[in-house]
């Protein structure tokens, strides 16, 4: 990860596309799987995708879309009203983790990724596995 001056992670990964083809991957496992899927309350997975992008290119050094269109992620807030138990926390690291493989990145960065990722499904796990709300 050797940045030249002024290049942010984002641009070093591909940029919008790079986000694009992950969100997408992401998301065509999400509609394989029905326990995850059910997490999703919306019929069209459409926007869940572009809001994850947005959030994903803004985390990573991108465009602030997010911050402008939804104001400041609260991740752990915006996840409340779902049920997210370890199972669903593992479920979208297989999906996001398979999404990862799918797109052609440096060591170093998808490293730097997946730990991203690691530690923020971690965090978000909201309940346990009798359904009561930690």
């Amino acid at each position: 990860m050797f940045a030249q001056p002024g290049e942010t992670f984002y641009s070093q990964v591909g940029g919008h596309d790079t986000f694009v083809a992950l969100v997408s991957a992401f998301y065509d496992g999400v509609r394989t799987d029905p326990e995850l899927r059910a997490l999703y309350p919306e019929e069209d997975l459409g926007p869940a995708e572009v809001r994850l992008r947005m959030f994903l290119e803004q985390y990573f050094g991108g465009p602030s879309t997010y911050n402008e269109q939804r104001g400041h992620p609260r991740l752990r807030m915006r996840h409340v009203p779902f049920a997210v138990t370890l199972d669903m926390r593992d479920r979208w690291l297989r999906h996001m983790l398979a999404a990862m493989d799918q797109v052609d990145l440096p060591e170093a960065h998808a490293e730097a990724m997946r730990d991203y990722f690691f530690r923020a499904a971690h965090m978000l796990v909201n309940t346990d596995d009798e359904g009561n709300r930690i």
